[in-house]
């Protein structure tokens, strides 16, 4: 019941996290917080019957850093759409290539990764691009943390459908 999430927006209303509703009604309580949705659910205490938060808004201002997207070979796939880096054969059965090789000092970055099919990958095997003759089609770069990124999970729930105006999503299911 108190495990539900709420949404968090700094005083700009930019998103900056989910918490749980225990903890937006501790900032609620506590005058850091101001309500501005309401959940579904309601929170029954002996004399009171209250409606849960779904979205907050801080008073005050959190400065953070933006948020980067974690190096994974899923999120490596889904930056190079699934596609071979080097021939462009769109497949689910991918690999993982380093541009410059480890042993030649090539980094596990996400500047230094491509999705490759086995082909390419075994054509290219522990050379440099120059030395294996093979150009890549798009340099390879680290994606933007999105909303989508951040709380696409959440918004699977239709009953996180009001957050959509906040994370400026269309009121469209997508």
């Amino acid at each position: 019941m108190f495990n539900a999430p709420v949404l968090v927006l700094n005083q700009n209303y930019e998103p900056l996290n989910v918490c749980d509703i225990r903890r937006a009604f501790t900032l609620l309580g506590a005058d850091k917080a101001e309500l501005l949705e309401r959940n579904h659910q309601v929170i029954h205490t002996p004399t009171l019957a209250i409606a849960a938060p779904s979205v907050i808004r801080l008073i005050y201002l959190v400065k953070r850093p933006r948020p980067r997207v974690k190096l994974s070979r899923r999120e490596v796939f889904a930056r190079d759409r699934h596609t071979c880096q080097y021939c462009g054969a769109s497949s689910r059965d991918l690999t993982i290539d380093h541009v410059t090789p480890k042993h030649r000092g090539g980094r596990h970055e996400w500047e230094n990764l491509v999705a490759a099919c086995r082909n390419c990958n075994h054509r290219k095997g522990s050379k440099t691009l120059v030395e294996a003759r093979m150009t890549l089609m798009r340099e390879p770069r680290a994606p933007r943390a999105d909303v989508r990124y951040l709380f696409g999970s959440y918004l699977a729930d239709e009953q996180n459908d009001p957050w959509r105006s906040y994370l400026f999503l269309s009121d469209a299911r997508s």
